[in-house]
């Protein structure tokens, strides 16, 4: 399988200020105590990509954007596109966040446009997909994540899965480890079916109240290859916790 991949989702936080300030504490962390087996990625809000994007230069941190637009360049007044983001240093983009769909009212279609664009411009998506706790409840979640796998990744991906059921984010609940092992090995089985022999190596993330106390168990789920991290990685060490806490690391 893949290196593991730990992914700091910022979401809509950072001046400069306190946004210097943690990356500097985060590779201050990693010089002390490096996690050579381990791929490290931030994903500051757009106004500090160029700031936290100087700061990583030669680091072993990779930079990385909370969405994109799909189409190049043009009249798209507020949008960023992935040339845009690949110009400002970044690898990697997160597309298609419960938050995304939920705030801006993006569907499948709107985040697989997005996939194909990012991976043309040299960016690797990782691509979010969850279910509510109503379609918890109700048995749903294997047809709900059945159907955004094959609504939201284009043929031939090659990105990053990020799952992260909706009603764990944010909330300091966590799926317990039966009930993400079952999940994940779910979404891999769908990926092959998908994908077919590239669906074996795609890395699947887990996200959901990603923190320090919970990192090692999650990390060591078959299937589970890394985390994308929301409010934990505002904090450096508990950041730097759960990327130590990737096999590997």
């Amino acid at each position: 399988m893949s290196r593991p991949l730990v992914v700091g989702n910022w979401k809509m936080n950072g001046l400069r200020a306190d946004s210097a300030a943690r990356v500097n504490a985060l590779l201050d962390g990693l010089r002390e105590k490096p996690a050579a087996g381990v791929d490290v990625a931030i994903c500051p809000p757009f106004t500090q990509l160029a700031l936290v994007g100087s700061q990583l230069e030669g680091a072993p941190v990779a930079l990385g954007a909370q969405d994109c637009h799909k189409a190049e360049r043009g009249a798209h007044t507020g949008d960023t596109s992935p040339e845009m983001l690949s110009d400002a240093g970044a690898s990697y983009v997160i597309l298609g966040h419960s938050e995304r769909r939920r705030d801006h009212g993006e569907i499948d279609e709107t985040v697989r446009e997005k996939a194909v664009a990012a991976a043309k411009a040299g960016l690797t998506p990782i691509v979010c997909i969850g279910e509510t706790e109503d379609q918890r409840q109700s048995g749903e979640t294997e047809s709900v994540l059945g159907w955004q796998i094959k609504g939201s990744l284009p043929d031939g991906f090659t990105g990053v899965v990020a799952y992260e059921p909706v009603w764990a984010i944010g909330t300091g609940l966590a799926a317990t480890s039966e009930d993400i092992e079952a999940t994940v090995g779910f979404i891999r089985a769908e990926l092959v079916r998908q994908f077919n022999e590239s669906g074996k190596t795609l890395r699947i993330l887990y996200g959901g109240s990603v923190d320090a106390g919970n990192a090692g168990s999650i990390l060591a789920i078959p299937n589970v290859g890394g985390a994308l991290v929301g409010g934990a990685s505002l904090k450096p060490d508990a950041f730097l916790s759960i990327i130590h806490a990737a096999p590997g690391a």
